[in-house]
């Protein structure tokens, strides 16, 4: 899903950049406003498994790639906006030390995968969970939802975003700058690989992720019963 340097315009990729800016600035204020101490490790290490799956990639025709991200795990486990850090963070260093995603485009690809696909799974996840526990039934497939939802959102915008390279950006004689493909190609092949193969991976990375943490650690992600049994307590106590 990485969109690599001279597959994009600076006319295109510069202004994204200079929306993300602010965007990464109002996350990284939240993080540091709302989140608890107890947390900064696990977001430390949902920045490194994004990290280490996204750099698990399938080439796609057209110069991208499909892999699982784990962003919507992130940001069940600790809010959208923390989760746009962390996956901010790995894709920094992706395209800086591992050139895996351009430098002029990498604004776009935290947009993306960061931004975009945090929210947009996130609130899928909401919207599917309720009032269910996070370790029920229904928790999970909303987890799964998030996750397949979050990713192919994000896959479609980033096919629009270097699809449309093809139409805006020619020579004279018709020849694309930019990307060599139309729009219509690449969000059919984009789309193709995301919901056929990306998307059950990242689900199941998903659901996998929120199963083992509720599990292991119920502590770091608040359960509903852990606030209901601390509830009790106080009533108890008073």
């Amino acid at each position: 899903m990485h969109i690599p340097d001279g597959y994009m315009s600076p006319l295109t990729a510069l202004p994204i950049a200079a929306v993300m800016v602010p965007i990464i600035g109002v996350a990284v204020k939240k993080v540091q406003t709302t989140m608890k101490k107890k947390q900064v490790p696990l977001l430390a290490v949902g920045a490194a498994f994004s990290f280490i799956i996204m750099m698990l990639n399938l080439p796609i025709p057209g110069g991208s790639s499909a892999h699982a991200v784990g962003a919507v795990l992130i940001a069940i486990l600790l809010g959208p906006w923390a989760a746009t850090v962390a996956v901010a963070v790995a894709l920094t260093i992706q395209a800086l030390i591992f050139g895996d995603g351009g430098i002029i485009t990498l604004g776009a690809n935290c947009f993306n995968i960061a931004f975009l696909m945090s929210f947009s799974g996130y609130y899928a996840y909401r919207l599917f969970k309720a009032k269910a526990e996070i370790s029920s039934l229904r928790g999970l497939v909303a987890a799964a939802c998030g996750g397949y939802i979050g990713i192919n959102l994000a896959a479609l915008s980033t096919a629009l975003m270097f699809g449309m390279q093809y139409h805006l950006f020619q020579a004279p004689d018709g020849t694309p700058l930019y990307f060599m493909y139309p729009l219509k190609f690449a969000v059919t092949v984009m789309m193709g690989e995301h919901l056929l193969f990306a998307g059950p991976v990242e689900s199941v990375f998903t659901v996998l992720g929120v199963l083992f943490v509720a599990q292991t650690y119920p502590e770091l992600i608040g359960t509903d019963r852990n606030n209901r049994e601390n509830k009790k307590g106080v009533m108890a106590s008073v």
